[in-house]
């Protein structure tokens, strides 16, 4: 399994993706399974470790040497498995025609515009490569690529402890980026008349423009930026918030932020975009989506009457642990039977 160079296994602070990762490597080795995990230095997990690096070279985000060598240390070992599971990203795709066993790469990011030109001109080089979606809504710009399965994220719910408890304040969890929504969630905030706690990730130069002209002005008593905090935070805020605030205007992928919101027992307010109509449903029982920003204010009033017990519940049917390894291991085995192979033993 070849997680993202840039960050550890799982991460300490901002890294959807290697969460993803990590929770998958040990879930699949307390299935019984061999697994290898290709991940950065200072990762821990219950899968056998090989790093490329002794410590996660984020401080060299955009530079295309560290990924180049991490996607090459993967591929020079990739004969010794029954198959790889790639979530490293798209030079690890179109490098999947180096293996010489099969390959079936996850999209974490969106695919309209020219994410998904990208990823045909891949299929047509790497021509058994084979993808995996996180939503279903992820597909819809490219549903001529090579699709093997639908594999919706998941979380290691026992991390995420539920609460009856709820504060007065309204919460924004992400990266501090137009697409995220942080000012959108001021407005929302300022038509309830609730205070409002923002934290998230700030490292890239847009994303500090964008705080500093959409965010820092309206700092102050009832709105308030808490940086990016740790696991162990997230979850305190999660489980103390009136509900969290999701207005995105992108299409999100899967957003995680969902889950791990519903899994404290606490709704999600959310925009219809991307993938939110999946992850949270249309009973009532997670959250309530909205077809406008118009429309959040009320329906923060909506997710009041959202009992904390319901939404943990929905988070429990519909994002386990053991959903995922089931879905992730139906796939390998369908990439094995089609390219001929057995069930899958060892995977890298």
């Amino acid at each position: 399994m070849v997680a993202p160079a840039w960050f550890a296994v799982p991460p300490e602070r901002y890294g959807g993706i290697e969460w993803v990762v990590s929770l998958l490597a040990d879930g699949l080795v307390d299935a019984g399974h061999e697994v290898v995990l290709f991940a950065s230095g200072g990762s821990v997990t219950k899968a056998q470790l090989v790093s490329t690096f002794a410590e996660p070279p984020s401080y060299r985000i955009g530079q295309s040497m560290p990924d180049l060598e991490h996607t090459l240390t993967a591929w020079l070992h990739a004969g010794d498995f029954d198959l790889v599971n790639d979530h490293s990203g798209m030079l690890a795709a179109a490098m999947a025609g180096l293996s010489p066993v099969p390959v079936c790469h996850t999209v974490h990011g969106p695919l309209d515009g020219e994410p998904g030109r990208v990823y045909r001109q891949i299929a047509r080089i790497s021509p058994r490569l084979r993808l995996i979606s996180l939503s279903m809504n992820q597909r819809r710009p490219a549903p001529d690529l090579p699709w093997l399965a639908n594999c919706p994220n998941a979380l290691d719910l026992d991390a995420y402890p539920f609460s009856e408890r709820r504060g007065d304040y309204l919460l924004f969890l992400g990266r501090l980026s137009p697409d995220k929504g942080a000012a959108r969630a001021i407005e929302v905030a300022q038509e309830v008349g609730a205070p409002l706690k923002i934290a998230g990730k700030m490292h890239d130069q847009l994303e500090r423009e964008y705080f500093q002209r959409e965010i820092a002005p309206h700092l102050g008593d009832d709105v308030e930026y808490l940086g990016e905090v740790s696991h162990e935070e997230k979850v305190r805020l999660l489980q103390r918030a009136r509900c969290t605030l999701f207005p995105i205007a992108w299409e999100e992928p899967f957003g995680l932020v969902m889950i791990e919101s519903m899994a404290c027992g606490t709704p999600v307010v959310a925009t219809r975009f991307g993938a939110v109509p999946e992850v949270i449903g249309d009973s009532g029982e997670g959250g309530i989506v909205v077809d406008h920003l118009a429309g959040m204010a009320a329906a923060v009033a909506v997710a009041d009457t959202i009992d904390p017990a319901t939404c943990r519940s929905y988070a429990e049917s519909h994002f386990s642990e053991r959903r995922m390894i089931r879905s992730y291991l139906d796939a390998f085995t369908l990439l094995l039977e089609e390219q001929g192979g057995s069930p899958p033993r060892r995977v890298g």
